[in-house]
C-alpha cells in the first residue's frame, strides 16, 4: 500500500486550535484550560514529551492571554522545536525551583479551570495548595466536544488510517485461521497494521466460538476450529490519527443461524449509518442500530453502545449512546458498531468510521459487510 505522507500541521494550525480552546472555555465559563502531556497537549500544540516524569509540564490557556507552556528547564530545547511552539510562550523552570509558583502567576486566583483527565494527582493537588481559591473541572467533563469536530485534513488522516486498516483485513482474510490460537492470528494482525503505516497497535481482539461473545475479549491460546465465528476488532495510530475496525468471519460454512445473526447486524449497522446526519443527536445513531436488533428479537443480546468517536486517540467523544443529545456536526468521525453476542456461543460485530459530512455521513472504512469465509 503506497500514498502521499501527509502535510505536517503548522504553527497557524495550532495557533488557532489554541485560540479556539480558549474560547470555547470562556464560553462554557471556565477562566482557563490546563493541559498536561498526553493526547491533548499533542492536539493543541504538536508536543509531546519523550518521558512523562515527576516534573511539571503544562499548557495554560486563557481568553484574551497568548498561550504559556510550562516545562521543565532540561525539556526545553524539545518543547522549542514543536510545530505548535511558533504560537505560544515556553517558561521554563529549574530544579530546585517551585513550578507551582510560576503556574500560579499565570492563573486567576479564583477562577474555575478544565485540566486535562490525565493529568498527575501530584500536580492537581499541588496548584490547589498554591491558589486555594481555585477549582478545577475534567476537561472531557466540562468541554467534551473540544476535539470531536475534525477540519477537512484530519479527516483525511483518519480516512488513510481506515484504509490502512481496510488493507489489513483484506490480509488477513487470506491466511489460514483453523488450527491456529487467536494470539497468533492477532499477531499477524498487528504485523499487518504496521506494514501498512501503523506507528501504533492499540488493539487487535480476535474472539473466535464462544470468546466472540465478550466484546473486549482480545486474544488468547484458544484454538480456531473449522466452524467457528470469528470477531477482528482492530485498530492503532497512523500518522497519529487513529483506526478501528471490526468484521466478522467464519472458518468455513456458516449455520443459517450463524448467517441470520451475520445479516441483522449487517441490517443494524446499515441501519445506524444511515442516521449519521447534521443535527441528528448522538442517540439517534444508536436507536436506530439498536431497533434493528431488538426487532429481530436479539435486543438483550446488544449490551454496549453503538459507537464512539476517534481522533488522535482510537476512543473519545462524542459516543453514540441513549442519552447523549450532543447533535451531530460536519467534521464528527465516530465508530458505528453494533453486535450480537449469544453467551457460551458466538459473537457478531460490524465497525466502520463514519465521518459526518454537510448532508449525511461517510463512511471511511470500504471493506465488505458481507460475511467473509476463512479457512
Amino acid at each position: 500500500m503506497t500514498g502521499t505522507a501527509p502535510a505536517p500541521f503548522t504553527a497557524d494550525v495550532y495557533r488557532a486550535r489554541m485560540a479556539r480552546a480558549a474560547e470555547t472555555a470562556a464560553a462554557a465559563g471556565l477562566a482557563g484550560l490546563l493541559v498536561a502531556p498526553g493526547p491533548d497537549l499533542v492536539w493543541l500544540t504538536g508536543y509531546a514529551p519523550t518521558a512523562d516524569t515527576e516534573r511539571l509540564t503544562l499548557l495554560v490557556l486563557a481568553p484574551g492571554r497568548d498561550p504559556v507552556l510550562v516545562v521543565p528547564t532540561l525539556e526545553a530545547p524539545d518543547a522549542a522545536r514543536a510545530t505548535g511552539a511558533g504560537a505560544l510562550t515556553l517558561r521554563d523552570w529549574t530544579d530546585g525551583k517551585d513550578p507551582y509558583a510560576v503556574t500560579a502567576g499565570l492563573l486567576d486566583a479564583g477562577g474555575t479551570f478544565g485540566i486535562s483527565d490525565n493529568t498527575w494527582a501530584l500536580h492537581l493537588l499541588a496548584l490547589q495548595k498554591a491558589l486555594p481559591g481555585t477549582s478545577y473541572a475534567a476537561l472531557t467533563e466540562a468541554l467534551p466536544m473540544l476535539r470531536a469536530v475534525k477540519d477537512p485534513a484530519e479527516v483525511e488522516l483518519l480516512a488513510a488510517a481506515a484504509a490502512a486498516a481496510d488493507a489489513a483485513f483484506e490480509e488477513i482474510r487470506t491466511v489460514r485461521f483453523a488450527g491456529r490460537r487467536e494470539r497468533e492470528v492477532g499477531a499477524d494482525l498487528a504485523e499487518l497494521l504496521r506494514r501498512f503505516g501503523h506507528s501504533q497497535v492499540d488493539f487487535t481482539i480476535v474472539g473466535s466460538g464462544p470468546n466472540g461473545a465478550n466484546p473486549h475479549h482480545e486474544t488468547g491460546d484458544r484454538v480456531i476450529e473449522h466452524g467457528d465465528v470469528v470477531v477482528l476488532d482492530f485498530g492503532g495510530l497512523k500518522d497519529g490519527y487513529g483506526s478501528d475496525t471490526t468484521r466478522t468471519v467464519h472458518v468455513g460454512e456458516p449455520t443459517d443461524e450463524e448467517r441470520r445473526v451475520h445479516d441483522v447486524v449487517r441490517a443494524a449497522q446499515q441501519a445506524g449509518f444511515e442516521a449519521v446526519r447534521p443535527g441528528a443527536a448522538c442517540q439517534d445513531v444508536d436507536r436506530a442500530a439498536r431497533e434493528v436488533i431488538t426487532d429481530a428479537g436479539y435486543g438483550e443480546y446488544f449490551i454496549h453502545r453503538t459507537g464512539h468517536g476517534i481522533g488522535v486517540t482510537t476512543h473519545e467523544p462524542p459516543y453514540m449512546i441513549e442519552g447523549e443529545e450532543q447533535p451531530l456536526v460536519p467534521g464528527m468521525c465516530f465508530s458505528v458498531e453494533p453486535g450480537i453476542y449469544l453467551p457460551g456461543r458466538f459473537g457478531v460485530r460490524i465497525e466502520d468510521i463514519v465521518t459526518v459530512t454537510e448532508d449525511a455521513g461517510r463512511r471511511l472504512n470500504d471493506t465488505t459487510r458481507e460475511m467473509v469465509l476463512v479457512d
